[in-house]
């Protein structure tokens, strides 16, 4: 007597979180974030854990640097938090107000560089915006 087995389904396979894209021509590959490896990305920097700014609830942190610049001196602006489109625009507003070059550098740990010794300059600037600040770093 022949006994009826149920079809069989082929199986898909699983996604495996330890299992990587090594190559793809359908362009996927290049949504996924060079860091983390996941597409979306879950890194904390990124634009999804953008946080709002309150200049009354911040506290930026100044210091001067002269190391590996060769002897010139750079105001620097750190441990921002979160929100590189804000942060991008008032590196520029800060850059024009003291009359000097500068840049924002939003990899690893965000910051504004301004060239020279603007620390006065820039804490006008940022207690007109009612923001917070400590001198760092001597």
């Amino acid at each position: 007597m022949k006994q009826n087995k149920p079809p069989q389904v082929p199986q898909v396979p699983q996604k495996n979180s330890e299992t990587r894209l090594v190559y793809s021509s359908d362009g996927s590959h290049l949504k996924i974030c060079k860091k983390c490896g996941e597409d979306p990305c879950i890194c904390a920097n990124s634009e999804q854990y953008i946080q709002a700014i309150v200049p009354d609830k911040t506290t930026l942190k100044i210091k001067l640097e002269k190391n590996q610049r060769g002897g010139k001196l750079v105001t620097v602006i750190h441990e921002l938090p979160n929100n590189p489109p804000y942060f991008e625009d008032l590196a520029k507003k800060l850059k024009n107000h003291c009359g000097t070059g500068g840049t924002f550098k939003k990899e690893g740990k965000a910051q504004i560089e301004l060239q020279g010794d603007q620390r006065e300059k820039v804490e006008a600037f940022l207690s007109k915006l009612n923001f917070k600040m400590k001198r760092s770093g001597g």
